[in-house]
């Protein structure tokens, strides 16, 4: 049973951050950059005609304007930790862009096939965890406001279309569990955040082109009177469908929930990867990862209400690996045709 004053705080703060959000939302052209800096720091050179430039500074130039920071609780084999993350907020802060922060809760990759609780939080009680996820997020927050990197919005957990901190808030036998554990987090932020604007507030699941999967857990969360601002997903065409299966979930979550909608998560390959044994909905090539991009553009912001309110790429800069035909430079480091996808609709 949690103590009756953490309840207090906890539904305190959790009135606080809804009253406190503004609604309005500038489009978001964003990239989830949480493996540039390692890359640049393992000497990795990224180049723009021949120039090298910094992924920050070539993502600004052609009309970028939020990052996606990832963060894990104590990472291993992954950099994505608080001091890296910070850094990395700091720089971007300074180049004018915004930030989403995207907990993990987890010390490695969480996603719809795996969510491990922090080796630091196995064993606790449901109620132990509960008070676990506050006040790492709470500390969390409260770091990026003493560096004067506090994030514009928060993710509270990422892709939880099957809950997050497994087992206690796997999906679908947990649902009770697993709302007690965002209004944690959620609380966290705004604790963290204190008297600083409190960042909007995402929920994440990776449900693009799946209306009924869509519906399903957006009408539990709502059940339980989750307080959240913007709806999140995830948009890769080999595994969320076509086009037009992401128009029509976008179309039905405007008008069902009347919320932000960003496609949080997005991206093609460069060279024949995901489409080698099967016909593509666009070349993989470079200028067929250019028109991916520009067509699912155009389907976010055709959704009805003006409610299709960002898309952002999953990673645009990364080390050499199996993840890196995604990306928009080639092997050699030379940036790509994608680049310049918003080039005519952000430049006068």
């Amino acid at each position: 049973m949690l103590a009756r004053g953490f309840r207090v705080f906890l539904l305190f703060t959790l009135l606080i951050a809804s009253a406190s959000r503004s609604h309005g939302q500038e489009y978001a052209i964003g990239a989830d950059v949480s493996l540039a800096r390692q890359a640049e720091q393992q000497g990795i050179i990224f180049k723009e005609n021949g120039v090298a430039t910094p992924v920050l500074e070539m993502l600004k130039a052609h009309g970028y304007n939020w990052v996606r920071l990832r963060i894990f609780h104590t990472p291993t084999d992954l950099p994505n930790n608080l001091d890296y993350t910070i850094a990395m907020a700091k720089t971007a802060k300074k180049l004018g862009f915004r930030i989403l922060l995207d907990f993990h809760y987890s010390d490695t990759w969480a996603d719809p096939g795996k969510q491990f609780t922090p080796k630091a939080w196995i064993g606790l009680s449901h109620d132990q965890l509960v008070k676990a996820v506050f006040a790492y997020t709470r500390d969390t927050i409260t770091a990026f406001r003493s560096a004067d990197a506090l994030p514009d919005m928060v993710q509270v957990g990422n892709e939880i279309i099957s809950g997050m901190l497994w087992p206690d808030g796997r999906l679908p036998e947990n649902w009770d569990n697993l709302a007690s554990l965002i209004k944690a987090g959620i609380a966290g932020v705004a604790a963290g955040a204190g008297d600083s604007p409190h960042p909007r507030i995402m929920i994440h699941i990776d449900r693009g082109g799946d209306k009924s999967g869509t519906k399903y857990f957006f009408d539990k969360i709502n059940s339980y009177h989750v307080p959240y601002d913007v709806i999140g997903q995830s948009y890769y065409p080999w595994w969320h469908g076509s086009l037009n299966d992401l128009r029509n979930n976008l179309r039905f979550m405007a008008k069902e929930y009347k919320k932000d909608i960003f496609i949080v998560e997005t991206a093609y390959n460069w060279k024949p990867t995901e489409y080698a044994k099967k016909r593509a909905p666009f070349p993989e090539t470079p200028e067929g990862q250019k028109r991916f991009l520009e067509e699912v553009n155009r389907v976010v912001q055709g959704t009805p209400g003006g409610l299709g309110k960002a898309i952002f790429w999953w990673e645009p800069a990364v080390p050499p690996g199996p993840i890196s035909s995604r990306g928009f430079f080639d092997e050699q480091g030379n940036v790509l045709p994608v680049v310049a996808a918003f080039d005519r609709l952000t430049r006068k």
